[in-house]
């Protein structure tokens, strides 16, 4: 059980630290590098377009590795996703920008978006499972929110990586070729990972699924036939999570470091860092909580505490005192471990076994096309277009809107046994008792 959630958390660190360098480097250092021939909002545009990329790419994943995770297993899956992403991260570190290559620098960038893109959207199901499936059933928050630090352990190595490369060599040199080493270095950590992942076994609830052939032909079709409330509202439950959440590890990084705001680079990384940090400790907290209290719950205190945190975050931000805005990048994330915490568990336990990877894969991966995907773009163009971070603030504070309303409509599975079938096959209803 402990090496399982110690390869679930390791592999999906991994994952994300190259997916959050990305993030970084599209507010940072794409715009020179890539768009060097736009006007600074347009480069910013095209470089936070490039990001979007990538989340749209993540559902595609989700049904990929899904389907051949359903019928033949999770660790097979999760070791090619681990290569995928590696190597394309790699790829990226000495791909030649635009004034060496021209357009074509750009549309190979974008592809390697692409693949990102599907990696990460094929590993979080399989990540997740490996540590819930193995661990204690009466602990299912806390187990599978062991994986999900692998997003804020990702964050502190990406934007520490760049933040130290960027303060030893300078901000010019950095943007000149600096900012490649961060990529280079995913290689050394896919051999650790690889390493740890080989070593584990599959998980025992899929190993009964196999043993009583039940796996299915086509998981894809089957669970969008059987499941798809859940799929949609397992989407929709993510709006006030994962897009405010690309609002501060993204967008936020060109928002302060504009001429406007002026802070350097470092500032925000390191602030960022810490957020990141501080949810090393409250995102398997969380979890843990939602094992004594009612998962939807938290989730809902959670989205509640995002929708008006949104107007405190960008008063602090543009409060003009230093020391403010590090509390506001410090703490930005406190809101998001109450979601993230339980929420893995909370969509995972709405699918059966036998369509768990693929239901789980696809509701987590469809929120990245309207939740995470646009958010750091929209908020760019709702800056341009009304001047003030508030706007920003009310986007937070719709999405936290449609999360609440599309947790009413999910069912706590917290205290059934989901290694069971037969804890979701439809109820009884009157007609069939009369029959």
């Amino acid at each position: 059980m402990r090496k399982a959630a110690v390869a679930s958390t390791i592999g999906t660190t991994i994952e994300w630290y190259d997916y959050f360098l990305y993030g970084a480097a599209a507010a940072l250092v794409f715009p020179h590098v890539f768009f060097p021939n736009m006007s600074p909002y347009l480069g910013l545009i095209a470089s936070f377009a490039s990001y979007f990329v990538g989340f749209v790419a993540r559902p595609i994943g989700a049904a990929i590795f899904g389907h051949w995770g359903d019928r033949i297993g999770r660790k097979a899956m999760l070791i090619t996703t681990l290569l995928i992403m590696g190597i394309s991260t790699a790829l990226i570190g000495v791909l030649p920008g635009a004034g060496s290559w021209g357009d074509a620098a750009p549309a190979v960038l974008i592809l390697l978006r692409v693949l990102q893109g599907i990696a990460v959207g094929g590993e979080w199901g399989g990540s997740i499972l490996l540590s819930m499936e193995w661990g204690n059933q009466k602990r299912r928050g806390l187990m599978a929110s062991w994986p999900q630090l692998g997003v804020a352990i990702g964050i502190i190595l990406s934007t520490g990586l760049m933040a130290l490369f960027n303060g030893i060599m300078g901000t010019d040199a950095f943007i000149a070729w600096g900012w490649r080493i961060p990529f280079l270095l995913s290689l050394v950590l896919v051999a650790i990972g690889l390493y740890i992942r080989i070593r584990i076994m599959e998980t025992p609830m899929f190993a009964e699924v196999v043993r009583t052939e039940k796996t299915q032909k086509a998981p894809v079709l089957e669970v969008i036939k059987r499941y798809p409330k859940e799929i949609v509202l397992s989407a929709l439950l993510r709006m006030s999570e994962q897009m405010p959440f690309y609002i501060v590890t993204a967008f936020v990084l060109s928002y302060l470091t504009d001429k406007n705001h002026n802070y350097s680079y470092n500032f925000v990384l390191i602030g960022t860092m810490v957020a990141a940090a501080l949810e090393l400790f409250f995102v398997p907290y969380f979890g843990h909580l939602s094992d004594k209290r009612n998962r939807l719950r938290i989730y809902q205190l959670g989205a509640a505490i995002t929708g008006v945190w949104g107007f405190v975050y960008f008063a602090l931000l543009d409060s003009g005192a230093s020391w403010l805005v590090f509390i506001a990048l410090s703490v930005a994330l406190i809101p998001h471990a109450m979601q993230y915490g339980p929420q893995a568990s909370i969509i995972a336990e709405n699918f059966p076994t036998e369509l768990r990877y693929t239901g789980a894969g696809l509701g987590y991966q469809l929120a990245s096309i309207v939740a995470g995907g646009p958010a750091a773009l929209i908020a760019t163009i709702l800056l341009h277009n009304f001047g003030t971070g508030y706007a920003v603030s009310m986007y937070i504070l719709v999405s936290a809107l449609i999360t609440i309303a599309a947790s009413l409509g999910l069912k706590d599975y917290s205290k059934s046994d989901i290694a069971d079938s037969g804890t979701y096959k439809p109820r009884v209803g009157k007609a069939d008792n009369a029959v």
